[in-house]
């Protein structure tokens, strides 16, 4: 009894741009140092002797990996509606319910999948166009992440289940410390410090691996020892079933199925890139970990946006849902506009920092100056998906990430460099013009409200 009558966070009171940045800045700073991390991982690879074989090797894998992450929304959106939901209802035990189930969830896909990717990360490399050093580097990195697939997994639920039970502070504390341990365990295997072998390539996912692990461990502890503010028990009052797992796995569905495609899009685009050189491809990767760090910020922003919207639901404050909505899109355009104009001015500072040849950093600069064009609405598409997944709809967004990836980017894309003869450069101005097609359309949608009417 004294543990269901106790004082537990409530965003849904007060101001609301306030719950927004409460909820929002504590998963926007554990992401943004993620992506931090990425970068900094990046520049360490960038320093082997293999240089830009070594950043290609890992643009390659993170395009497979970004395939094999789009299973797991099969559980993320199911369960960041449910977790959240059940929070805002005061359904407590079924709250412990709905996070010990997402676990097992993410675990056993995790585990199936990290099988699948280590016995055929070779194959998947040849089709994404690596070949030579780049191919021998990209094995060597993606055995081992795939060895660590189902704790990955596992991990960003413990984050999830965080914020969906209004501890989002604890979860960024988690994930800036998981990146921070990252970060010092990264150059010590890939280079051998301390007495340590020099792993190479290989260091550095081992260092990814066993941060997950660590901050897997430490996030479960939490959880079960009664710091958040739904304690997990091993016999819990609810048992798990497989109904309610269903129903998790039923609202993840079109999320998952849009993010395949999404993701199965840049299997068509990274060859594509590809053919015009290995240059070009390390320059794409780096751009990508740039363009990614604005992203990141989003999704953190939205990830504690998308519990807060089930909060609201779930105590029936529907207008405050409502307006809570609105405020987060235009604070996050506003985000983006400042990335936007950072990276346009900095963009040949950037990339001095991890090539030296003139030719790579002038193909990177072109992309990231004009892929700043676009930021704005890579933050309207996100606030607007986060928006849905809050809710549990996850159709409109699995829709519109179709259409923006095959029918406004990979479909011309394709046509133009295969048979007009355009250079690399087209690439980059058809994601800038899909975006604000996309993100235009989107948000017309989004007006309609529907997402507001949604039962889970």
């Amino acid at each position: 009894m004294e543990e269901n009558n106790k004082k537990r966070t409530d965003y849904t009171e007060g101001s609301i741009i306030g719950s927004i940045l409460k909820m929002g800045i504590p998963s926007m700073l554990g992401f943004l140092s993620q992506n931090i991390y990425a970068l900094v991982d990046t520049y360490w690879v960038s320093r082997l002797p293999e240089e830009e074989a070594a950043v290609a090797a890992i643009t390659f894998f993170a395009t497979i990996l970004w395939v094999f992450f789009s299973f797991n929304q099969l559980v993320g959106p199911g369960s960041v509606a449910i977790i959240s939901r059940r929070y805002g209802e005061q359904e407590w035990d079924q709250t412990e319910k709905a996070i010990k189930e997402t676990l097992f969830l993410k675990l056993f896909f995790g585990a199936i999948f990290g099988v699948v990717g280590y016995l055929y990360v070779d194959k998947m490399l040849v089709l994404m166009g690596a070949e030579g050093l780049a191919l021998t580097e990209g094995i060597a990195y993606g055995q081992v992440m795939f060895i660590g697939m189902a704790i990955m997994y596992a991990t960003y639920s413990v984050y999830t289940a965080m914020r969906g039970v209004a501890n989002p502070q604890m979860a960024m504390i988690l994930m800036i410390s998981s990146n921070v341990l990252n970060l010092i365990l990264d150059p010590i295997l890939i280079f051998g410090w301390f007495g340590l072998p020099a792993m190479g390539i290989r260091g550095a996912a081992i260092a990814s691996v066993v941060s997950y692990t660590i901050t897997f461990t430490v996030g479960l502890f939490l959880l079960y020892g009664g710091f958040t503010n739904i304690k997990l028990h091993l016999s819990g009052k609810v048992p798990m079933s497989i109904e309610s797992m269903k129903k998790i796995l039923m609202i993840g569905l079109p999320a998952w199925f849009g993010s395949i495609c999404f993701s199965g899009s840049r299997l068509i685009l990274t060859p594509l890139i590809a053919a015009f050189g290995t240059s070009v491809v390390a320059a794409y990767g780096v751009g990508n970990q740039v363009t990614h760090l604005g992203m990141m910020i989003l999704v953190g922003i939205g990830l504690g946006l998308s519990s807060l919207i089930g909060h609201n639901i779930g105590g029936n404050k529907i207008e405050r849902a409502k307006k809570t909505a609105d405020q987060a899109v235009l604070l996050a355009v506003g985000i983006m506009i400042a990335m936007g104009l950072i990276t346009f001015i900095f963009a040949e500072r950037i990339m001095g920092l991890f090539f030296e040849s003139p030719e790579t950093i002038g193909y990177g600069v072109t992309m990231l100056q004009v892929l700043a064009i676009g930021f704005p609405f890579i933050g309207l598409f996100i606030m607007l998906e986060e928006i849905h997944v809050g809710v549990g709809l996850n159709t409109p967004p699995m829709v519109f990430n179709i259409i923006h990836a095959w029918l406004f980017e990979v479909i011309p894309i394709f046509i133009l460099t295969k048979y007009f003869g355009f250079d690399q450069d087209i690439i980059w101005w058809v994601i800038v013009i899909a975006l604000v097609l996309t993100s235009s359309i989107f948000y017309q949608y989004y007006r309609q409200g529907r997402w507001l009417t949604i039962k889970v």
